[in-house]
């Protein structure tokens, strides 16, 4: 498949010259498909795993331990990123570390995909460590297709390879879910292994057209420090094992002792490592005061992606109960709204890559904390447009499709505010020492604000009612007010970055 999108190169002599992908190396081409297919898996999975929870052909949950499970998950997915950088920098090479994630991940949808209770959250749990082994190593691959960060090809490769995660997000839900829904849930885990198994394939049979560096350990561990890692790791194992061994074996296991750890740490973790460099005396004071404004853009984004990321989860389990999800008298599967984000996404980026150099050439773009701000007070105003399908379930009605839809497409116009901003900002405010290590940093504000919804979900909170919405709504607008309340000292902060 991914050969038929080659063509000969436009200009002979130029790099890559022998074969191309729209102008770019061949390479390309299969990092694009197996992104392409991880995405299929992952989202089609994401898009049916909290109905299956509630489900009472599936696990038949409440909506609060659905919420939690799923909230987890995600948070574990992001969490799990730095590791899988850490794999590919000092084990085993960006492209050995992400034919192992894709093999993890097909044995994850498997697992899932049998009709039993007992192997579906191990399955869940080689999905989430597969994801996080492929999520830094893949795009890693893709710079290296290219020769220098000036090479002119090079920001037009990642847009082209980003398209590859939209097509496999919206394709996945309308698949998959289908599927899943309306013929047989673990049919529709099956389809998501099935995915992947075919993103692996192609990986592993064009893998010969990326770049020679994508094999190579950049900074491969010595034999002492393997010897201390694995010690580490065995004491770790152990210290669980036996943990857990006793809760069971006196008969006081719940799944509360697998949630609320994986929550904390969710939280904790991210918090250690943002103290960990900002407490780095290795770093000069330019580095410092960067770090301490970069501190304000971490803590808005997990607020952002808290309320973001419920979209898969709490409009989800809302639909299901209490829209009507139809149109037009045509009654579509629930799972479909999770389709709605990347079409979107494809739809409205070069909209706004337009309005922002239209605005640039008139000097009147506005600056990073601006479009960061308005990223939030928009994540914000999406809950507040909640509160009206709320109220009509409240009623005894049920809500309109296009409440929902409605409400995706303001967290969209958010998401492109924010999210191309946020990684922008990381990659400028990074300190020299922690270069490589800031867009898994970044990732982490992903993890702690799921990580906070699952623990409001333990709790018993239910994040389906208009108390709580609108207290996220009025968290969002607050965050995203005080982002721009103060963005001269913010601004000073940044120094030189703009």
């Amino acid at each position: 498949m991914a050969s038929s999108l080659t063509k000969d190169s436009v200009r002979p002599g130029t790099p890559g010259s022998e074969k191309t992908f729209f102008g770019h190396p061949r390479g390309l081409a299969t990092l694009f498909m197996t992104e392409m297919w991880e995405r299929f898996s992952y989202y089609g999975m994401r898009a049916l795993l909290p109905l299956y929870l509630v489900a009472p052909g599936g696990l038949h949950m409440n909506a609060a331990t659905a919420t939690a499970i799923y909230s987890v998950y995600v948070s574990l997915v992001y969490l799990l990123a730095m590791p899988g950088g850490w794999f590919g920098d000092r084990v085993w090479g960006p492209r050995k570390t992400t034919a192992v994630a894709g093999a993890v991940i097909m044995l994850g949808h498997l697992m899932l995909a049998l009709p039993t209770s007992g192997t579906f959250f191990g399955g869940l749990g080689l999905v989430a460590i597969g994801s996080g082994l492929l999520k830094a190593n893949i795009s890693t691959m893709v710079g290296h297709l290219y020769k220098g960060p000036d090479d002119a090809r090079r920001d037009g490769g990642f847009t082209v390879f980003y398209m590859g995660i939209n097509l496999g997000a919206f394709a996945a839900p309308l698949i998959i879910g289908t599927i899943g829904e309306n013929v047989n849930w673990h049919l529709g885990f099956g389809l998501a292994a099935l995915g992947m198994a075919l993103g692996l394939a192609q990986f592993l049979l064009g893998s010969r057209h990326l770049d020679a560096h994508s094999s190579v350990v950049p900074k491969p561990l010595s034999a002492a420090e393997k010897s201390a890692t694995l010690r580490k790791a065995a004491i770790w194992a152990v210290i669980a094992v036996v943990f857990y061994a006793i809760v069971g074996g006196t008969g006081h296991y719940t799944l509360n002792w697998v949630l609320v750890p994986l929550t904390l740490l969710g939280v904790i973790i991210p918090v250690m490592v943002l103290v960990n460099i900002k407490r780095d005396k290795d770093l000069d004071r330019p580095e410092q005061k960067k770090m301490s404004a970069y501190i304000w853009f971490f803590v808005a984004a997990a607020v952002f992606w808290m309320i973001y990321d419920q979209g898969g989860s709490t409009l989800s389990i809302f639909a299901d109960e209490s829209a009507k999800n139809s149109v037009l008298g045509w009654e579509f599967p629930v799972s479909w709204y999770q389709s709605v984000n990347p079409v979107l996404i494809m739809a409205l980026a070069p909209v706004f890559a337009w309005f922002w150099l239209a605005l640039n050439r008139r000097g009147k773009e506005p600056s990073t904390i601006v479009k960061f701000a308005s990223g939030l007070v928009l994540v914000g105003a999406s809950f507040f447009l909640f509160l009206a399908p709320l109220s009509i379930a409240e009623g005894g009605h049920k809500a309109a499709a296009l409440w929902l839809v409605a409400i995706y497409f303001v967290q969209t116009c958010g998401e492109l505010l924010l999210s191309p901003v946020g990684l922008s900002v990381t990659t400028k405010m990074a300190p020299a020492k922690y270069a490589s290590q800031m867009m898994g940093v970044w990732f982490l504000a992903v993890t702690a604000g799921d990580a906070t919804t699952g623990l409001l979900s333990i709790a018993g909170v239910d994040l389906n009612t208009t108390g709580v919405v609108t207290l996220e709504a009025v968290l969002a607008v607050v965050a995203g007010a005080a982002v721009w309340m103060y963005r001269k000292r913010v601004k000073e902060l940044m120094g030189d970055v703009h």
